[in-house]
């Protein structure tokens, strides 16, 4: 489920539409949470469909760490990749506000996290080096991710949090060690889909 304060807006002809705040959100705010209505599609499942509707399955979704395609039932769906994201994904199925984001902004994502099947070349970006997501983005960046998305939880209960009832009890204890500890019990890493033992 995507944060409420958001609204889906046509970026350019590049890139299509996009999701933009309403409002400020704060540095440590989650931004995304998996939920009860995304769907959760097994491969077998996506490989039977028609060319049209498997690549409409490929474009707006992403993959989990056992290999599942996940559909957002929302906006999700649209949010833009980034490599400077404003947004970043979490170990425990949500994604965190990594910076503030001013209303009428994008939010984004690091589409590296999110175990895509082929590379992609990306809408030049100043300011990196990076010009191609890869599958296994993952396995390079994650200590630069993990590092974000630490210094986001530092502001988590400084920040309203409206998707907060979506946590796991057992992830919250997780989140409330991270910040009282300065270190994250889980890496994004462990999202990984290692397609060669499939």
């Amino acid at each position: 489920m995507l944060l409420p304060y958001t609204k889906l807006r046509y970026i350019n002809d590049q890139v299509g539409f996009g999701v933009v705040a309403t409002k400020f959100i704060p540095k440590g705010t989650i931004t995304w949470v998996l939920d009860e209505l995304d769907y959760k599609l097994e491969p077998e499942f996506v490989a039977k469909l028609d060319k049209h509707r498997r690549k409409f399955i490929n474009k707006y979704s992403y993959r989990n760490r056992e290999g599942k395609y996940i559909f957002c039932w929302d906006l999700g769906k649209y949010m833009n990749h980034s490599f400077h994201a404003n947004c970043m994904a979490t170990a425990y199925n949500f994604e965190i506000a990594i910076r503030d984001i001013l209303p009428g902004e994008q939010l984004t994502a690091d589409y590296g996290t999110l175990n895509i099947g082929t590379p992609f070349e990306c809408v030049p970006e100043k300011g990196t080096t990076r010009k191609i997501v890869k599958p296994d983005d993952l396995l390079y960046f994650y200590k630069e991710w993990d590092q974000m998305v630490l210094g986001a939880l530092k502001h988590f209960n400084d920040v309203e949090q409206p998707l907060i009832n979506f946590i796991d009890p057992e992830i919250k204890e997780k989140i409330t060690f991270s910040i009282k500890n300065n270190i994250l019990l889980d890496s994004v890493k462990s999202n990984y889909f290692d397609r060669s033992l499939k």
